[in-house]
């Protein structure tokens, strides 16, 4: 698989979000607005990609038994550098995030991605996988976010574009089900060939 694969399949054919259907928790509960989904699709995608690099790199000397636990570590030291900076220079977006910053350790995409494909290839192309599933989550995570805060308060980004309170639903929980539906029809009519 060529490297311009490795980062697109991410987008497209592997999406976590809309094909994989993977990471539903923080996908539902954190994209109440576009910037929201954005930051936890990055924060996730910075975990991949130096978990991935980290699992490619020492995966021949973890032996069989102890290999899931031993890649959880590896992941739950990257989250704990990435609470730290995200702490130290980003307190306001932590704290928005909260609890589902740590959850990361126990995403599927995470961990999926060191099983299915970190321990079997080397760390350059480890690290292309993570950015190309990262770049996928990041961008289906902004883009639900930002359907979900246009449509709930008028605005995307932060900036109003429709004056009015908007459609509660969609800021809360049942919206986020139903935008994810319709995103997810929508994603699969683009991408069908007929």
């Amino acid at each position: 698989m060529g490297k311009f694969q490795l980062i697109t399949k991410g987008l497209i054919k592997e999406n976590p979000t809309f094909v994989l259907l993977l990471g539903m928790c923080p996908t539902l509960a954190t994209t109440t607005s576009a910037i929201n989904g954005m930051s936890m699709g990055l924060a996730t995608m910075f975990v991949l990609v130096l978990s991935n690099m980290a699992i490619s790199a020492i995966a021949r000397f973890i032996p069989d038994k102890v290999r899931i636990p031993s890649y959880i570590v590896v992941i739950a030291t990257f989250v704990t550098l990435l609470q730290f900076i995200m702490q130290a220079y980003t307190p306001a977006m932590y704290e928005t995030l909260g609890l589902f910053i740590p959850l990361i350790v126990v995403n599927c995409i995470v961990l999926g991605r060191a099983e299915a494909f970190a321990n079997k290839n080397g760390v350059v192309d480890s690290a292309l996988d993570g950015l190309g599933i990262g770049l996928g989550f990041t961008c289906s995570l902004t883009v639900l976010g930002l359907v979900r805060e246009l449509l709930g308060s008028g605005s995307v980004f932060g900036f109003k574009l429709i004056p009015g309170d908007g459609i509660l639903c969609f800021v809360l929980a049942p919206g986020a089900f139903i935008a994810l539906g319709y995103l997810l029809v929508l994603f699969k009519k683009l991408t069908t060939k007929k």
